[in-house]
């Protein structure tokens, strides 16, 4: 039973990506990038432009998809995933697979000897600094935004968050290369998957403990790397080459040992540069040389030329693992109710948002929650879904929509009051396309909706992860699986535990007892085939009750320039800069 628990879960993907694809024929040409040419060249200097910041460059912190970019290029979690399996991790920091004891309490770890951290820590990891690494996510300066979703399990936890006790009494550290994780509830494996993400890379307690003791946390911009690369710092350790919302600058770490490391690290040196328009960035990538394109999506104009003149240098994933959708804050009125929520998703043409965001070859329209590929996709109905009416109709049903509306106790079939609701989006190219066009679409069931537009990293950090400050719609989120696991996929964003102050990732606050309950009881659910069961009845549930709007299950479309041997992470979703590498 040790060491296969987590082997068994994370494979335990049902559905193949090759049949959930698009039979459209420009996507289908387009080629696999998830592996690396056969004589890759070392050396170069890779430039990739982002349209916004990262939401924070704290490896315990950041829960943005570009900002786990930097994370993976720079720290070594314990596992991670090489770019062309996104169900399996590998072995980073870790030596091997974990081992999960019979009852799924108890997961042991060997870490690799010989790691050591960049400038100025200069020493060898030990087991001692990823259970700090783990541990300092629980503070309250810190405030890791996944690891009480995943590692709430921990023995002592909350006598650690009260300040009774001033270690996390489950992470226990026998040697210098073992730790040992205690939980109270069989969580192993789904814990094991979790060790998969930034937060278990280690952090120097000796070094860090002055910045975490900061409200906010300081560790992020004097952070030591255990990676291939590093943020090029000055002898203190500051991150001179992060200066925030212009550039992130990648250099290589001298302290990194290739003989410890399944990554080849083929560039020199990274510079992400931030703050770019998509249309001038993506003429900039098909001209230019040693460039990538980042953060921001492809105008839908130059989405449809690159697809037919350069194809060799647009590449197009197969479904991510990601769901797009327009969150609503449920604890507002009149979207506290679920016949209003309905209404509003019945009434939708999702399709139009879809042509906003590009067209058909940015991915498919969602009938459920779970996306194609990932497990407990079948069992919430696959392809077709489990059925709701409000979702039938792609285009927008308003005959059902007002049908919705007047259950709700709207006579007239349409919201009758004279509330502004406010709306905070991200204000790159696609996704203001797509506000705009929701913004029409609320318009059609009478709600007049007003739309802040502000960069991404603003738009998450400020607003629509912070339920104090959060408007009544948020319509540009979006959630990528943190791995191949449908708890990963729902319980972050739907579970009303998970509601954090700052940081948090259920947009819609949706706190439902009747779905809390059967979360909770589907979290200690280890059998593969009953756990695909288990959340894929959890996701015909959520989605009977329509939190949000869902309208994509996406692909992720990416230029690179001619002279760039690009490799995508398909557990990422985006390049891999640990294996790309210029020719």
């Amino acid at each position: 039973m040790k060491g296969r628990m987590l082997a068994a879960l994370v494979a335990a993907v049902a559905v193949g990506l090759a049949a959930c694809g698009s039979s459209n024929d420009e996507e289908s040409a387009q080629k696999d990038s998830s592996a690396p040419p056969a004589k890759a060249k070392q050396g170069g200097d890779l430039t990739v432009l982002y349209a916004a910041d990262v939401d924070n460059i704290d490896p315990g912190i950041t829960y943005y998809q570009y900002g786990f970019n930097v994370a993976y290029a720079t720290q070594r979690p314990l596992y991670s995933f090489k770019p062309d399996d996104a169900k399996t991790p590998e072995p980073d920091l870790a030596e091997a697979a974990p081992e999960i004891s019979a009852d799924g309490k108890t997961v042991t770890i060997k870490i690799r000897p010989g790691v050591k951290f960049s400038p100025p820590v200069n020493r060898v990891v030990t087991s001692e600094d990823v259970a700090y690494g783990i541990e300092r996510g629980f503070l309250k300066t810190v405030n890791g935004q996944y690891v009480g979703a995943y590692m709430g399990d921990l023995l002592g936890l909350k006598a650690f968050q009260d300040g009774k006790a001033k270690r996390i009494a489950g992470i226990e550290t026998p040697d210098d290369t073992t730790i040992v994780f205690k939980l109270s509830r069989p969580r192993g494996a789904i814990f094991a998957g979790a060790l998969a993400l930034p937060a278990s890379a280690p952090v120097p307690r000796e070094y860090a403990a002055k910045f975490d003791a900061k409200n906010p946390t300081l560790y992020g911009p004097n952070q030591v790397a255990t990676g291939p690369y590093m943020i090029a710092n000055n002898a203190s350790g500051k991150a001179v080459g992060y200066s925030p919302g212009k550039e992130i600058r990648l250099v290589r770490n001298p302290n990194w040992d290739a003989k410890t490391d399944y990554k080849p690290a083929y560039l020199d040196s990274i510079t992400i540069r931030e703050g770019v328009t998509p249309d001038v960035a993506s003429r900039q990538i098909l001209d230019g040389s040693k460039l990538v394109s980042g953060d921001f999506q492809l105008p839908a104009a130059t989405l449809a030329s690159a697809s037919r003149q350069h194809k060799d240098q647009l590449v197009i994933t197969p479904p991510t693992g990601r769901y797009r959708y327009i969150a609503l804050n449920t604890r507002d009125k009149p979207f506290d109710n679920p016949d209003v929520r309905r209404a509003i998703v019945a009434a939708f043409d999702r399709d139009a948002l879809r042509q906003a965001f590009g067209g058909p070859l940015t991915g498919q329209i969602p009938t459920h929650i779970i996306p194609p590929g990932q497990p407990g996709f079948e069992e919430a109905g696959g392809a077709k879904g489990p059925g709701d009416d409000f979702m039938a109709n792609p285009k927008g049903d308003m005959a059902v929509a007002q049908e919705y509306m007047k259950k709700a106790g709207y006579a007239s079939g349409k919201y009758d009051g004279t509330q502004t609701f406010h709306a905070v989006s991200d204000q790159a190219t696609q996704q203001r396309n797509v506000a705009e066009v929701a913004q029409q679409q609320f318009a059609k069931l009478g709600f007049n909706v007003k739309t802040n537009f502000v960069t991404r990293d603003s738009m998450y950090t400020k607003f629509c992860q912070v339920p104090a400050q959060q408007p009544e719609i948020c319509p540009s989120v979006g959630w990528l699986k943190d791995f191949a696991d449908p708890e990963a996929i729902l319980g972050p964003v739907f579970n009303g535990k998970n509601i954090l102050e700052v940081g948090n990732s259920n947009f819609n606050l949706l706190d439902d007892p009747a779905v809390n309950a059967k979360m909770d009881k589907a979290e200690v659910v280890n059998d593969p085939a009953q756990r695909a069961q288990a959340w894929g009845q959890i996701d015909k549930d959520l989605t009977a009750i329509a939190p949000g709007i869902l309208w994509l299950w996406d692909t992720q479309p990416m230029l690179h320039a001619k002279d760039v041997n690009p490799v995508v992470n398909k557990a990422l979703a985006t390049w891999d800069l640990n294996f790309t590498s210029i020719k």
